[in-house]
């Protein structure tokens, strides 16, 4: 299986929860360092791990990681889109450098890792699974390029499940809450501002608090396995509820 954004966050909780159920994860990210010791994690629990240093903004990222993939294990029968970035703006202070950077990290990587690994994923009655937002679901102000990157995900899914159903396919995506990992940290929030932004967070969710990568992983490891069976298309909110609410 391929899980991109291996190195931190969501997408280092799923690979990691892969290896756990002894899964052969292929690791995609930037910092060779951190692949590495994802890799050596897990290794210490009884999977087996291959690293993928490359850039998704790469014009032949996608077939890069695919044949990572299939030269480390010889098949692919999962694929775990993880790797995302945020940025705040309203329609006013969007850039085009911002707009282009959330539309090509957040859509167009995923849409072209798909498209490079469906033949393999065809052949084995594979699964894909998507990290999406609730801000795909939902709008919220000041973040307009992420709100739109994470929409088209969702659609994406939606649209590859049911040309791909007939294949076996099922393609899926889950859409978490605020989840406390780096991502914020990494769009330039400094710790007193991100501290405010988690306290907030325990007022935004009903349930009271932001989300850890622990429980996304669990929803993404169960979407890929065959206990998922009779599931396709959907996009499932993991948000304290957060979805349910209105602007607040």
């Amino acid at each position: 299986m391929i899980v991109t954004g291996a190195t931190s966050g969501i997408g280092r909780a799923a690979a990691e929860a892969f290896g756990r159920e002894q899964a052969s994860v292929v690791l995609v990210g930037r910092n060779e360092t951190a692949l590495g010791e994802v890799a050596a994690t897990i290794r210490a629990v009884g999977g087996h791990a291959a690293a993928c240093a490359v850039d998704l903004m790469a014009p032949d990222a996608a077939e890069t990681i695919v044949t990572a993939a299939l030269t480390a294990f010889d098949h692919l029968d999962v694929l775990v889109n993880a790797a995302g970035v945020i940025a705040s703006g309203t329609l006013d202070q969007t850039t085009d450098a911002m707009w282009d950077q959330m539309i090509a990290i957040n859509l167009t990587a995923p849409f072209k890792l798909m498209r490079a690994a469906l033949p393999h994923l065809k052949t084995r009655k594979g699964a894909v699974v998507n990290v999406s937002s609730v801000n795909g679901l939902r709008s919220f102000a000041g973040v307009l390029a992420y709100n739109v990157s994470k929409a088209g995900v969702d659609h994406l899914t939606r649209c590859a499940a049911i040309e791909m159903a007939p294949a076996g396919v099922r393609i899926n995506a889950v859409n978490p809450g605020v989840t406390v990992t780096n991502l914020h940290r990494r769009s330039g929030m400094d710790e007193t501002k991100y501290a405010a932004f988690l306290e907030r967070s325990k007022e935004t969710h009903p349930l009271g608090r932001p989300g850890n990568p622990e429980e996304i992983a669990d929803l993404i490891v169960f979407l890929a396995s065959e206990r998922a069976g009779w599931m396709t298309g959907e996009t499932i909110p993991i948000d304290g509820g957060r979805h349910l609410t209105c602007a607040r």
